[in-house]
């Protein structure tokens, strides 16, 4: 059996360990270097105590010399506006990237820099770049040698949408999404908002109408419809460790049933391996995916309003983010689709 020497650039964040404790498991992969500028010198084990398997790892700058030569295939979990550099290197050296940053998600560049404001340096590049959604770009991902990992936000919101537009059952205007997130989705920075004591017993909203991941959402469900749509999208900070739970309210196109609802969703998502549509009348917990790569769909009509209600739930570090990835590179490199990835969830 060939093993894959990968590689993981910022490794000491909550996505970078993420990724670290999925790629333990995989089979087929082998972690050859994991990088870090601030633990540069310190044993993996030092900024992740749980993952006592890389004692042996040490943490190395970025800039390491000789690092590419030293995997096949690199995980970015840089920073926005950093990754892009790496990226061109890799792709320059010939080898195969999954990009957990932002810098690749957007396909017009001048969407990118409104957003992000920065200039997109890479923008030949960035015609190459597939949006790694299995869900929806699977074929293209298999042929992919760099791939813009998703979202958590988008991820959650695109595929509590996504069978609703394929059935044309929901119209292109006054689509509402929902979103709450738990705060390691903020990133493992010491920040002020985000102390136990400043989010603990308490519930905000935050972004709205400028949150970075609404051009990403509104790229792909305007992908979806073939036409512009616009969305509103409002996050909340939730006091748990992670896990999104996002409720979408969907305008319907023509008069149906929960009971037809949850038949196009089941029947869209039956051959897909992470996402669950659950029993009708039954919606989402955080709980019960957490630790899993899993998104669990709830859907319900409410007739007197003719809307749609659709609810889901991922854990925003591992569908949200190592973990997606973690099947972007199966994907790629032709494992197993569910390798390292198929366990379930941590309950309680």
């Amino acid at each position: 059996m060939k093993i894959l020497k990968v590689a993981v650039l910022g490794g000491s964040g909550y996505a970078g360990g993420e990724l670290l404790r999925l790629l333990h498991l995989h089979r087929n992969v082998q972690v050859s270097i994991v990088t870090s500028e601030k633990w540069a010198g310190s044993p993996v084990s030092s900024a992740f105590p749980h993952l006592s398997s890389y004692e042996r790892h040490v943490f190395e700058p970025l800039a390491a010399e000789g690092a590419e030569e030293r995997a096949e295939l690199f995980f970015l979990a840089l920073p926005h506006k950093t990754a892009k550099a790496a990226a061109a290197r890799l792709m320059k050296a010939g080898k195969h990237v999954v990009d957990l940053s932002a810098d690749f998600r957007l396909r017009d560049p001048a969407v990118y820099e409104e957003w992000y404001a920065t200039e997109h340096t890479e923008r030949s590049l960035l015609k190459r770049a597939v949006y790694g959604l299995p869900e929806l770009y699977r074929d293209r991902i298999r042929k992919a040698r760099l791939v813009a990992n998703p979202g958590c936000y988008p991820t959650s919101a695109i595929l509590a949408l996504m069978p609703a537009i394929r059935e044309g059952l929901i119209r292109d205007e006054g689509i509402v999404i929902d979103s709450k997130s738990g705060v390691s989705g903020a990133g493992r920075s010491l920040q002020l908002p985000f102390l136990a004591s400043e989010v603990n017993e308490g519930v905000r909203a935050y972004g709205l109408a400028t949150h970075r991941h609404t051009p990403e959402i509104e790229q792909e469900v305007s992908s979806l419809f073939g036409r512009t749509t616009v969305v509103d999208f409002t996050p909340h900070l939730i006091p748990m460790d992670r896990g999104i739970l996002t409720t979408a309210y969907l305008r319907l196109a023509r008069a149906v049933t929960a009971e037809k609802v949850h038949e196009a969703y089941s029947r869209i998502y039956s051959r897909e391996p992470f996402v669950q549509v659950l029993p009708l009348g039954e919606y989402p917990l955080t709980k019960n995916v957490r630790g899993s790569n899993f998104c669990h769909v709830g859907v319900q009509v409410n007739r007197r309003t003719g809307t749609l209600l659709v609810v889901s739930a991922i854990d925003n570090l591992v569908k949200g983010a190592a973990g997606q990835a973690v099947h972007n590179m199966n994907l790629m490199m032709g494992f197993e689709e569910t390798e390292g990835i198929s366990g379930m969830g941590v309950f309680p």
